[in-house]
């Protein structure tokens, strides 16, 4: 497990936008092999995806072969409703990017049958040969997408009830009024994020230290489901100096001391240009009289 702790808000966001870059470029994706990401939604991950717009817009990053799934989305918000998670992604990510639309795959919450919507998102994360690399956030209670304290480590795609502290978060969304607040969601299980091949969570902001300190510091626990990433091989998780707060002195100097070996994920950072580049130099024939 990886804990990477940048000083603030924008150079966390920075530093897993350069994570998601290198990661894509250099597993190189093509026609026959496409690059599946996990998405989270929310304010956390904004300042990421503005990173990625930018690299595009500079030529360095493209996602024509890469597929993405969402880990969420509201149950009878209508698709084109201001706070849906559809809206959300167009709006903050995919529309200011080159991803084909049929390559962007987000829960329908307003399927005939939901379990059904549900299965069927979980048979297509298989299609595409499972998740390369799922990015998540998580609420103040250590929730990761819609997985609440109390729900199983194990869980798959589901319909969930949404508790009162998530209501009550999401407020915001809605003109704080709570009766316009959805009261359930379709969310990815934790079991589905535990089967990406590598997990990034961003966590930023002091009123989510004690969700990082359990996290870190105890033991896994179905409370603070964002814990189960304890177990998982490959998990990086991203905050700023505020989401430490909870931590111990000798916990935050450990994983500081580590960070010039972390760092060296992000450095050098790799441009689609440079693979271009080599691709023309090696299509050149060699010289001859």
């Amino acid at each position: 497990m990886k804990l990477i702790i940048l000083d603030h808000y924008s150079q966390a966001s920075e530093w897993a936008a350069k994570y998601i870059r290198n990661r894509i470029i250099q597993f190189n994706p093509g026609p026959e092999k496409y690059f599946t990401l996990g998405l989270p939604t929310g304010s956390t991950p904004l300042g990421c995806y503005k990173k990625l717009i930018e690299y595009y817009k500079n030529g360095d990053l493209s996602f024509k072969y890469v597929k993405t799934f969402n880990m969420d989305e509201y149950v009878g918000l209508p698709r084109d409703h201001p706070e849906s998670y559809h809206s959300f992604m167009w709006n903050n990510f995919f529309k200011h990017i080159d991803i084909h639309p049929e390559n962007t795959h987000i829960l329908d919450g307003n399927a005939v049958n939901l379990q059904a919507e549900c299965d069927a998102f979980e048979e297509k994360i298989k299609a595409a040969g499972g998740i390369e690399l799922f990015v998540g956030g998580i609420g103040p209670d250590g929730h990761i997408a819609f997985n609440e304290p109390g729900s199983s480590l194990v869980s798959r795609t589901r319909v969930k009830t949404l508790a009162m502290d998530t209501i009550l978060a999401n407020a915001r969304f809605f003109d704080g009024e709570l009766t316009k607040v959805p009261t359930m969601a379709l969310t990815v299980g934790v079991g589905t994020v535990m089967d990406a091949r590598e997990v990034m969570i961003l966590i930023t902001g002091a009123h989510k230290a004690f969700a990082l300190y359990k996290a870190i510091e105890e033991g896994v626990n179905h409370m603070w489901t964002v814990s189960a990433f304890q177990q998982h091989p490959r998990t990086v998780f991203v905050c700023d100096e505020d989401a430490t707060l909870e931590l111990k002195v000798k916990t935050v100097k450990y994983f500081k001391g580590l960070m010039l070996v972390h760092n060296k994920l992000v450095d050098p950072l790799y441009s689609i240009k440079e693979k271009e580049t080599e691709k023309s130099q090696s299509s050149k024939k060699p010289y001859s009289d």
